[in-house]
C-alpha cells in the first residue's frame, strides 16, 4: 500500500509539474489557483488547494499540516508537496556576501 501511495504521489506531482508548463496563467474567476502570488494550475480540488496553502507556510518557517488530511487524502498530500516545493523564499546576496530573503 506504501508502495502504490508513493508511485500515485510521484505521478500526480510528475503531471502537476508538467501541466505548469504549457498552461497560462487564468484568472482566479476562471478556475486558476493562486496563493502567495504563485499561480499553481486550474481547477484544483478544495484539499489540494488547503494541501498547497499549508505547505506555502511551512516554506517559509510556519510549519502547518493537516495530519489527518496529509495521511489520507491524496490530493492534501500532493498539494502540501506541491507547496511547499514552489514557495520556497528565494535567496539574494548582497555585497557582504550575506544571503538575505527575497522581498518579491
Amino acid at each position: 500500500m506504501k508502495y502504490l501511495k508513493s508511485i500515485t504521489f510521484l505521478a500526480t506531482s510528475a503531471l502537476l509539474f508538467t501541466a505548469c508548463g504549457g498552461t497560462r496563467h487564468v484568472p482566479e474567476s476562471q478556475g486558476g489557483f493562486y496563493y502567495s502570488g504563485i499561480y499553481f494550475g486550474k481547477n484544483f480540488s478544495q484539499t489540494l488547494k488547503e494541501g498547497v496553502e499549508d505547505g506555502c507556510e511551512t516554506s517559509k518557517g510556519h510549519y502547518k499540516k493537516n495530519h489527518t488530511l496529509f495521511n489520507n487524502d491524496t490530493d492534501y498530500n500532493t498539494g502540501w508537496f506541491l507547496g511547499r516545493s514552489r514557495c520556497i523564499p528565494l535567496l539574494e546576496i548582497e555585497e557582504d556576501d550575506k544571503p538575505v530573503e527575497s522581498m518579491e
